[in-house]
C-alpha cells in the first residue's frame, strides 16, 4: 500500500484542485485551485523518481550499481515544474489585476466584455 500511496496523494490533489477551479466563483481563488493543480504534478513527478534507499547519483566514491541511486532526471524536472508554476501563477494573477482593474471586478460570471 505504501508504494501507491503517493499516487493517490496526487490525485486527490489533483481531484481537490479541479474541484475548486471548477466551482470557482473568483478569478483569485481559479488561480490559486489552478496552482493546488500544478502540486499534484510535483507530486507525482517526486513518487516516480524515489527508490527506497536510493542514495544521491554521485559515482565518484562508489562502483556504479553497487547501491541504488534516485533519478536526477525526474529531480530536474520537478524543479523546471514548480519554476514553470510560479511563473504561471504570477502571470495569471498580475492578469486578474489588471481585469480587476478594468473591469471593476473578479468574478469571471460579470465580465461580460469577455465573452465571445
Amino acid at each position: 500500500m505504501t508504494h501507491v500511496l503517493p499516487y493517490l496523494v496526487a490525485a486527490y490533489v489533483f481531484i481537490v484542485g479541479c474541484y475548486g477551479l471548477a466551482t470557482s466563483r473568483n478569478l483569485i481563488h481559479a488561480v490559486g485551485c489552478l496552482a493546488v493543480c500544478q502540486s499534484a504534478t510535483y507530486v507525482l513527478l517526486l513518487a516516480v523518481g524515489y527508490r527506497d534507499g536510493g542514495t544521491a547519483p554521485v559515482f565518484s566514491d562508489i562502483r556504479p550499481g553497487s547501491r541504488p541511486v534516485v533519478d536526477p532526471v525526474v529531480q530536474a524536472l520537478t524543479l523546471t515544474d514548480v519554476v514553470v508554476g510560479a511563473t504561471v501563477t504570477a502571470l495569471l494573477l498580475a492578469l486578474t489585476v489588471q481585469i480587476a482593474k478594468r473591469h471593476g471586478t473578479v468574478d469571471p460570471d460579470e465580465l461580460r466584455e469577455l465573452r465571445g
